[in-house]
């Protein structure tokens, strides 16, 4: 992100900021934030998982305390 920055000022103060340099900045832009929020979403689920397996296992994460909830609200069949 810091080198769009850089590459945006430079073109700036060199007069050759148009609107393709624009367009192409957005779309670098755009791309590493997608890879961004993937990796995000990836390694939280990952860690909410290893979380999950580590609790039904009988282990504890961080103190944290399983409850179960009963099934008041479920039709009998």
């Amino acid at each position: 992100m810091a080198a769009v920055v850089e590459v945006a000022a430079e073109s700036g103060e060199s007069g050759t900021y148009t609107a393709e340099v624009a367009r192409t900045l957005t779309a670098v832009v755009g791309k590493v934030g997608a890879r961004i929020a993937v990796e995000a979403e990836t390694r939280g689920f990952r860690s909410g998982w290893g979380e999950a397996v580590a609790l039904v296992a009988g282990g504890t994460e961080g103190g944290a305390q399983v409850l179960r909830m009963t099934n008041a609200n479920v039709p009998e069949k």
